[in-house]
């Protein structure tokens, strides 16, 4: 039995989970519209991406991608700054590239939701007013309409894959759409605030720093409630309310 494949459970909650079965990953996703984004978001991505195998209802089946993550949120990250601006140049082709026709769903319900979520974790004793407004301050500079650009949604510094220096494989494409672009190089960032001058020298010149210092804040005051209600730690070493309190 020593040579049979394991199911290992990667991520798993109340909307989705994503197990690994040997070289396969299966994504069992609640709302099967994520499920039609990424398949069509992978068939015109111009990064290495995951290999569909195939597609069922409320199911997805992808080859896994081959190296390690660029890092881990709340840990330092192992990779050199080489890695992490080749990961920048990666991010920039996809930038680069013709938006889908769709807008991002999950930075549209982050926006639409923001002010609201402040309120909560004020009235809900979560974190002090104070450091919630200089946050919500920060936060301007990011919630400022731009042209719109094909963003992965979703570009947690775990999502994206190296094999030495090189970017094997991003993955986890169900938020992707249009949005804006600082939208992902703040989260590829979140908290590694030191490899973002390795990221922007390997993106260009123009991408502006108080927006996505902006983006940190919104990203972290926006998902704190889902991460404790899904049985996450947001006040974990590292994570997102010591990205607020870095701020």
């Amino acid at each position: 039995m020593a040579d049979v494949a394991q199911v290992e459970v990667v991520v798993a909650h109340s909307e989705r989970a994503t197990l690994r079965v040997g070289d396969t990953f299966l994504k069992v996703d609640a709302d099967d519209t994520r499920i039609d984004t990424e398949v069509a978001a992978l068939s015109i991505v111009p990064i290495p991406t995951p290999h569909v195998l195939w597609r069922k209802p409320n199911v997805l089946a992808l080859a896994a991608v081959p190296g390690t993550a660029l890092g881990r949120l709340g840990q330092p990250s192992q990779a050199s700054s080489t890695a992490w601006i080749r990961a920048g140049a990666a991010i920039r082709t996809l930038h680069d590239s013709p938006p889908p026709a769709w807008s991002s769903r999950n930075l549209a319900a982050l926006i639409e939701g923001f002010d609201a979520e402040c309120d909560w974790l004020v009235t809900n004793g979560v974190l002090a007013a104070e450091l919630v407004a200089h946050n919500r301050g920060l936060a301007r500079a990011a919630l400022q309409p731009r042209t719109p650009s094909f963003i992965h949604g979703d570009l947690q510094v775990e999502h994206v894959f190296i094999d030495g220096d090189d970017v094997a494989g991003v993955i986890d494409w169900s938020e992707a759409g249009r949005g804006d672009a600082h939208y992902d190089l703040a989260t590829l960032t979140l908290g590694h605030p030191g490899h973002l001058d390795d990221v922007l020298a390997g993106y260009g010149g123009d991408a502006d720093r108080n927006v996505i210092r902006g983006w940190w804040s919104v990203r972290s005051l926006g998902v704190i409630r889902w991460l404790i209600q899904h049985g996450f730690d947001p006040s974990a070493p590292g994570c997102e309310i010591d990205v607020l309190k870095a701020q």
